[in-house]
């Protein structure tokens, strides 16, 4: 599967971005989809995740970010609200079939090159 993310950039705080990421793989249903984000200087951590129908997100984003998936176009999305500074850094998409942890980035096989969100104060 190939990844590829796009829609991050310059943002202010309590601004919102929506991160899109397209994939070359048709049954794109089958996959667990997750996004990550780095920050520099600091570990690649989860941000959001999504089987089929269930979603999982870290504490620092729940109430202001959502993933959602569109399996029939191959993409999923990140909708990022409320944004704050320390929402800063690298967002990746990744995938895989059977993540054993969804919020564990070696779980997962599939990644796309990243993406990057600046929020300003």
């Amino acid at each position: 599967v190939q990844l590829q993310a796009s829609g991050g950039g310059l943002v202010q705080a309590g601004g919102s971005l929506r991160l899109s990421c397209a994939a070359s793989e048709r049954t794109l249903s089958r996959y667990f989809m997750g996004w990550f984000r780095q920050a520099p200087g600091k570990e690649r951590e989860s941000v959001a995740a999504m089987s089929r129908s269930n979603t999982w997100y870290a504490d620092s984003v729940k109430g202001r970010f959502t993933i959602s998936r569109d399996n029939a176009k191959n993409m999923v999305y990140l909708q990022m609200n409320t944004l704050k500074p320390e929402d800063t850094a690298v967002y990746y998409c990744a995938a895989d079939t059977h993540p054993g942890i969804w919020g564990r980035p070696e779980e997962y096989s599939y990644w796309g090159q990243g993406t990057q969100v600046t929020v300003s104060s």
